[in-house]
């Protein structure tokens, strides 16, 4: 839980809040060297600072070609006037929950977009689109260094990850040897439409948010009717057909975006060619200020994790689910939930660890997989939303993430002691 703390810290005093990080690694790893007799505990944490700086590296260079892409695209969608479009078929909605955004503003087509390849659980397309949107919310921000309002809401609402089809985590499972890698489906839709919605109810209380207005519920109840019916289709399918749907939905949804972007602009006597160029440029320059920020945050997370501050956390944890008599099978999969806030690349890495360890299909393999779909690493998407627009203050952000987080796990091991248990 400190490792929280000392996060929120991050964004106001960035250097200060590093130092105490490394303070608190190098503490760690001076326990684990004088008193359990680990005496490579600080290879490992020199060897995490190259690591880290290398992951920020590779991580910058596939968002640089994806982000160029992406920004291309939306430039021939905004010059073609479908982003102002989708903007003003959400305006009713998000006029009550972000009042300071104008009607029909380009940030609100974004949003929809953005929550759209989120849902469909295209990652690559929803960052750059996110981003983007980021920005435009900026040029509506008073305080250029604090956080909006709605910048709030967006990300919190991004890292709370509404996930309709986690085709990821289906493609990791398959790869391990499950006999039914779409067997965490409903799981984790349960999962992650808790974290959604604990997100919009902590950000409405904080912000005072009226969700009781007649059109919020309005549009609540038409997703929660769609939410329903989707589930109901879904569950008379079999394995093999709901996988081969999930993949084909989001595919040919991500084709046909592009396809309606290019035949729409050409209609409306858009430049094609050079409206991309003009977006493919600026996704470059988005990008290359990203790496400080990822290159402090991922170092920071690789010292921590290094210093073993994370297993001596298990095993407090073990100890006291063990003290009040509570079945301990879940404490196996909480290494998931632990890092998945810090970072997506290591979360992937200790679900795929959990299923090697106990099996794919075992309890710890099935909540881990969950886990790894109910929400969204909190802490890059702070650092890479919030740093592309250069806010340091976060006021609420971080906090309201970090609840839509927790209720997204605990939700996690109910419904998988519910449906596996």
């Amino acid at each position: 839980m400190s490792l929280f703390i000392h996060a929120r810290t991050l964004w106001h005093h960035v250097k200060r809040h590093l130092v105490k990080l490394f303070i608190a690694a190098f503490a760690a790893s001076l326990w684990q060297w004088l008193i359990g007799g680990d005496h490579e505990v600080f290879a490992r944490l020199v060897q995490s600072l190259f690591d880290m700086a290398r992951v920020s590296v590779d991580i910058i260079l596939v968002l640089l070609g994806t982000m160029t892409l992406w920004l291309g695209f939306l430039s021939i969608a905004e010059k073609a006037g479908l982003i102002r479009l989708l903007g003003r078929a959400l305006d009713p909605l998000f006029s009550r929950l972000m009042p300071e955004v104008p009607p029909g503003h380009p940030a609100m087509g974004l949003i929809s977009m953005n929550f759209a390849a989120n849902i469909l659980g295209l990652d690559n397309a929803a960052t750059p689109i996110g981003i983007k949107a980021m920005h435009s919310l900026q040029e509506l921000n008073p305080s250029r260094d604090t956080a909006s309002n709605a910048q709030i809401l967006f990300l919190v609402l991004n890292t709370s990850s509404l996930t309709l089809l986690p085709v990821t985590i289906f493609m990791y499972r398959a790869q391990q040897g499950a006999e039914d890698p779409t067997l965490v489906f409903l799981p984790i839709l349960l999962a992650t439409s808790t974290s959604s919605l604990a997100g919009l109810l902590v950000v409405a209380i904080v912000q005072r948010i009226k969700l009781w207005q007649p059109v919020i519920l309005a549009y609540l109840l038409a997703a929660a009717l769609s939410l329903g019916l989707l589930l109901t289709t879904l569950a008379g399918m079999s394995a093999q057909a709901l996988a081969a749907a999930s993949t084909l939905v989001g595919n040919l949804t991500l084709f046909s975006i592009v396809m309606l972007f290019l035949c729409v602009a050409a209609l409306r006597g858009v430049k094609v060619y050079d409206a991309f160029i003009e977006g493919a440029k600026e996704g470059v320059s988005f990008t290359i200020t990203l790496l400080p920020y990822l290159i402090a945050m991922l170092v920071a997370v690789g010292v921590l994790r290094a210093s073993g501050v994370l297993d001596g956390g298990l095993s407090i944890i073990r100890w006291l689910i063990e003290g009040v008599g509570w079945d301990t099978q879940f404490v196996d999969a909480l290494p998931t939930a632990f890092v998945k806030p810090l970072s997506g690349s290591g979360a992937r890495a200790m679900m795929i660890e959990t299923m090697d360890t106990f099996g794919v299909d075992s309890f710890p393999g099935l909540l881990a997989a969950t886990m790894q779909g109910s929400t969204e690493t909190t802490f890059y998407v702070l650092a890479v939303y919030f740093g592309a627009v250069g806010i340091t203050r976060i006021r609420h952000g971080l906090g309201c993430a970090l609840f839509a987080d927790a209720a997204g796990i605990i939700t996690a091991i109910l419904v998988c002691y519910w449906f596996f248990g």
